[in-house]
């Protein structure tokens, strides 16, 4: 996936920080933190793992559904803008 061999960097880190996230959730329930903050903290990694899906779907759209060697077609780019739209709408 090419996409992702480029971005490699921007990605390792994202997931570095999600992985921080969910230590911190693991950390609060062995410190028997209030279900609230525990809650939040979960729904934070969840976001963030989202996120990063998101970001790896339009990424795919782009670089394998549309042919990144050729221009798209204005109904190819507004249908693949609609696409990514509607993943990330999904995912929040």
């Amino acid at each position: 996936m090419a996409h992702t061999i480029r971005e490699r960097k921007k990605l390792l880190n994202r997931i570095r920080r999600i992985r921080g996230q969910v230590e911190g959730v693991e950390k609060a329930l062995e410190a028997e933190k209030d279900p609230y903050f525990i809650l939040q903290t979960v729904a934070a990694c969840r976001g963030a793992l989202n996120s990063l899906m998101a970001e790896i779907i339009e990424g795919h759209i782009l670089f394998h559904v549309l042919d990144p060697e050729r221009p798209a077609s204005p109904e190819q780019a507004e249908a693949s803008q609609e696409l990514i739209d509607i993943v990330r709408t999904f995912l929040k």
